[in-house]
């Protein structure tokens, strides 16, 4: 590399002293270099007489392609050092859910406010495929609900969240205040495809084992707002937690469930294989933005 840059050096000033001059070293010492560099490609690129140096064709056409790599060789130092400052790069991230105002948006809203040149690839899918997408490097970041230990990814507990059913508001359970899932063993219970939709599913049968028979699940291939739509049309009832219940949804009432025994976790899963400093940064601003249920609050 230093016998590359003295080279272009050489070629800019026509002579060996000023070029050792501009680069801070003997003129001695940038003789010897080209000379070696000369007979290792059996090629000579500068003539010198005794009125100064002069490039030889060969030697223009090397020169050229040495400063072409030294400017790809700048832009990639420049731009991995810029990845390194998170100052531009990209994001792939999976949540389980979007809403306005809750964990989630507030964390990629702060994170976009500090790396505004971070390109944030934000999609929706159920934890298990996630889960796979995370391990083939597909995904930077997954956020799903409850606690996970996988052998072979990293898992963190990073926001807490009180689960509450959703009811059409001419429900019969709709003028209380809260309900037991006693109540709701009746029911029929409307469940995603995606997102948390199998989790909703395996809760639902947890909470009736040795109790009740399980009630009625419903499995609907739809995203989150049609799902309401169809709860709001008195078609059935489902779960979701607080910060999705401040949406302005009409006909629509959202009770907290009394003996529902904890808040509910969600969970940061990622790869220690990815090193990429964004996904480490907004893993870190996720562990400090504050949440409504601490995890001493629910244990």
């Amino acid at each position: 590399m230093t016998s590359l840059i003295q080279s272009l050096a050489v070629a800019e000033y026509l002579s060996f002293q000023r070029a050792a001059l501009a680069l801070g070293t003997s003129q001695s010492s940038v003789s010897t270099r080209i000379k070696v560099l000369e007979i290792d490609l059996g090629v000579t690129l500068f003539d010198r007489n005794t009125r100064g140096v002069r490039v030889t064709e060969a030697g223009r056409c090397f020169v050229d392609q040495v400063r072409d790599a030294m400017d790809i060789l700048d832009r990639a130092i420049k731009t991995v050092g810029m990845q390194a400052r998170v100052e531009e790069g990209e994001l792939r991230i999976d949540v389980h859910a979007l809403t306005s105002g809750s964990f989630l948006d507030r964390l990629l809203d702060q994170f976009h406010g500090k790396h505004p040149n971070v390109r944030l690839h934000i999609t929706e899918g159920a934890a298990r495929d996630a889960q796979f997408m995370v391990r083939e490097g597909k995904l930077d970041v997954a956020f799903m609900a409850c606690t996970h230990e996988i052998p072979d990814l990293y898992s963190r507990a990073t926001w807490r969240d009180r689960l509450m059913v959703a009811l059409p508001a001419r429900h019969s359970l709709a003028v209380r205040q809260d309900v037991e899932w006693r109540q709701l063993s009746t029911e029929t219970f409307l469940v995603r495809h995606g997102g948390t939709g199998p989790q909703v599913h395996d809760l639902i049968v947890a909470r009736s084992a040795g109790k009740w028979p399980v009630p009625t699940i419903l499995r609907v291939d739809v995203g989150r707002t049609a799902l309401l739509s169809i709860i709001a049309a008195g078609h059935g009832i489902s779960l979701f937690v607080e910060e999705g219940a401040t949406v302005d949804t009409a006909n629509i009432t959202f009770l907290p469930i009394c003996d529902e025994p904890k808040a509910i976790a969600f969970s940061a899963v990622w790869s220690p294989r990815n090193r990429d400093p964004a996904g480490l940064k907004l893993l870190d601003l996720a562990a400090n933005i504050s949440d409504p249920y601490p995890k001493s609050d629910s244990q």
